[in-house]
């Protein structure tokens, strides 16, 4: 059986083994701190084999560095043994949902579901701190050079944490914010998908860097545009220039990712002559320097089209080589008059200024598909347009006309004015019926970005997530589109200044009941009230007009049968099947949420270092598992521990007052007992799982171990040695 890390990975040491793979003669051993063998790199070596690559000592470089650059580095790496505990009594439908709240550091809340959600984020949306020296707040333990730096703050946490506001008094009040950042979008950067993206607020503050260090994590060649965001209710209180708007950068993780906005348009549908359907498309030309026939002297061929019965060809009536000269029409162009003579008149490309125009079909092209193109006539004569045929189930028909709506990608703009930051501020005071939060996101410019990103079933993380916009967006965008998205969200359970938010704080103490008000307890409170809100508000709407289109198709069948009237009642009848899909969908909506909460190990130290002690001390611990610590505790951190998504369904199965948990059925078995019969071998039997953990203490010999370990092996074929864990 193989006994679980119950903690997160050493980074380093993966990296080590990656290395190990290109370059096996420049991996060594090593003795740690703690006397343990361990792999290292021989740089030596690694210098010998790099050496006309490398980059040491005073040799100039390109690149952002400050005090503490390389703590942080390292800090994004380092293993860290806290887990996740569930906190059932404060999430919303437990059981069924898969979103997640996660309340913690992020640092550390990132690493612990850094193994589960490798590669799978689809995007990242944070709005961290400005360090604005009034709003940063956080407990990272960076190493000071100086003394002073080391007793400038008084203030610590429970677990003796430092926690101080990162004000421009600071002697290290850039560094310090860098340091911050940077293991948490060096992690970030691991969790996304090989298509995804991250959208960072920030504004003129720290842009600069933030630059530099995204540059640096996700590659200067993966920087997708910096836009700009107006805020219309910028206070007007600068000294020199008013600061009226912030920035969002975005970051793809490679290049195989397209980022833009969907729009739709609404077009007429015709029918041509074999009964196919079709819109009016863009014209076969083009503008600027490639519209000239100069350039392309290929495609300045001449339709001929005759008006009476509608044929019409492509020929070449003209001088390529002329044509890459002259501009003069009548000596470029020899019109065949034995075609005007049977009817047919001439159109040419239209003219780009003085210059003569090309078409940007070849000639062949333009015969072969001539079935395509449309010629409309206009004031100044003839256009000629592309067919654009569509599927007949796409259309529908309005005063008695057809029509479609038409999907279009466009690329987003860098400027955004037409978002108000004030609209954040009413949203959440609707929930609330007061101001809560002085400056929370607007949902709108999220869902933007998300529905130009994520597919209706991707994952969308936001670990600085405040006041929960992006959670609020992820609900209302699935309840608009039928989607099924997913969000987890992070926040630091920060305090909340009585005094510069006694509103929040009244709420928090008085409504909620919490003895210390955080901003966390807003954010799960607004994941709340913001989901039965949506739920509410959208089935309302969609049976509203499900009944109205209900008594409209009752009107028409009292009318007398003809085809308009029939075609009517089975628009309608699609209509009516769209809606009741829609309620559906609305009734089924998951507005829930797992929470869970970063803490200390289940595990007592003695599980990480059983070597420091003696026989006779190991044998005084009855059990390595801390005494306050429960069976869901348990399992929630051996899910984490083996690369498991935390929204996995969990069932319990109890027998004769013992416990087995089945994660997404037969994925994982669980039995967390202090013994073990023969009814909960077989039940774990039964299912047939790919993985099974057991406490431990819970075999009282090794041959009782050995002897359940083959029983399980024999019985489930598909198990192996590694399948069996125990903690």
């Amino acid at each position: 059986m193989k006994k679980l890390d119950m903690k997160t990975k050493d980074l380093q040491q993966e990296n080590i083994k990656k290395l190990q793979e290109i370059f096996p003669d420049v991996i060594t051993e090593i003795m740690d701190e703690n006397g343990n063998i361990r792999k290292g790199i021989d740089f030596d070596k690694l210098k010998q084999v790099l050496s006309d690559f490398l980059v040491e000592g005073s040799r100039e470089r390109y690149g952002l560095n400050w005090v503490g650059k390389k703590e942080a580095i390292l800090n994004a790496s380092l293993p860290i043994t806290k887990t996740l505990r569930p906190k059932k009594e404060e999430s919303v439908n437990f059981e069924n949902t898969k979103n997640i709240y996660i309340e913690g550091d992020n640092l550390e809340a990132l690493k612990i579901i850094q193994e589960s959600y490798l590669g799978k984020i689809k995007m990242i949306y944070i709005d961290p701190p400005y360090n604005t020296g009034k709003d940063f707040i956080y407990k990272d333990n960076f190493k000071k050079s100086r003394k002073e730096y080391e007793e400038e703050i008084g203030a610590v946490d429970e677990e003796g944490n430092k926690l101080f506001k990162n004000t421009e008094s600071n002697g290290r009040y850039h560094s310090d914010w860098l340091s911050m950042m940077y293991p948490r979008l060096k992690i970030a950067r691991n969790l996304l998908r090989d298509d995804g993206v991250i959208f960072i607020s920030i504004d003129d503050n720290e842009v600069h860097n933030l630059r530099h260090v995204c540059d640096e994590i996700f590659g200067e060649e993966n920087f997708v545009g910096e836009i700009v965001w107006l805020k219309k209710n910028a206070q007007n209180d600068a000294d020199n220039i008013e600061k009226n708007h912030e920035y969002i950068l975005v970051y793809k993780k490679t290049n195989d990712v397209l980022i833009y906005k969907t729009e739709y348009e609404i077009k007429e549908v015709f029918k041509d002559e074999n009964e196919l359907f079709y819109y009016i498309g863009a014209g076969i030309t083009t503008g600027g320097a490639g519209g000239l026939l100069n350039a392309r002297p290929n495609l300045g061929y001449s339709i001929y089209f005759n008006e009476k019965n509608g044929d019409f060809f492509a020929i070449d009536d003209y001088d390529k080589k002329l044509a890459k000269v002259s501009n003069d029409e009548k000596k470029v162009y020899k019109t065949r008059q034995d075609l005007i003579e049977k009817g047919y008149i001439v159109i040419r490309p239209p003219k780009k200024g003085v210059g003569l125009g090309c078409w940007t079909w070849a000639l062949d092209k333009f015969n072969f598909e001539k079935n395509k193109i449309l010629i409309k006539k206009t004031k100044n004569g003839y256009s000629i347009l592309k067919k654009e045929f569509v599927n007949e189930k796409l259309i529908y028909s309005k005063d008695d006309k057809f029509y479609i709506k038409i999907m279009k990608k466009k690329p987003f703009k860098s400027f955004i004015d037409n978002i108000a930051s004030s609209s954040g501020i009413k949203e959440l005071n609707q929930l609330f019926n007061k101001k809560i939060f002085e400056n929370p996101k607007n949902t709108a410019i999220l869902k933007k970005y998300i529905k130009s990103i994520v597919s209706t079933n991707d994952l969308i993380l936001d670990f600085f997530s405040g006041s929960a916009t992006t959670a609020h967006a992820v609900m209302e965008l699935n309840a608009e589109d039928g989607g099924n998205r997913q969000f987890i969200m992070v926040q630091l359970p920060e305090p909340i200044d009585p005094e510069k938010n006694k509103t929040a704080y009244d709420f928090v103490k008085d409504e909620l009941g919490i003895e210390t008000p955080t901003i966390a307890e807003i954010g799960k409170e607004r994941i709340r009230r913001a989901g039965k809100k949506i739920k509410k508000d959208y089935l309302e709407k969609y049976e509203k007009e499900l009944e109205k289109q209900k008594k409209e198709i009752e009107k028409l069948k009292n009318k007398l049968f003809s085809d308009e009237t029939q075609t009517k009642v089975e628009e309608i009848e699609i209509k009516i099947k769209e809606l009741e899909e829609k309620i559906e969908h609305i009734k089924n909506l998951d507005i829930g949420f797992r929470v869970y909460k970063v803490d200390t190990s289940n595990m007592k130290e003695i599980y990480y270092n059983p070597s420091e002690l003696t026989q006779q001390q190991l044998t005084l611990f009855e059990t390595n598992i801390k005494e306050d610590r429960n069976d869901e505790d348990l399992l929630t951190q051996v899910i984490l521990d083996l690369g498991l998504e935390l929204n996995l369904k969990i069932e319990e199965k109890e027998i004769k007052e013992k416990k087995i948990f089945f994660v997404e059925d037969n994925l994982l078995a669980a039995y967390f007992g202090e013994s073990i019969n023969e009814e909960i071998i077989n039940e774990i039997i039964k299912r047939n799982p790919l993985r099974i953990v057991f406490r431990e203490t819970a075999f009282k010999k090794d041959a009782n171990r050995f002897n359940i370990e083959e029983q399980l092996k024999k019985a489930l074929p598909n198990i192996n040695d590694n399948d069996i864990v125990v903690l």
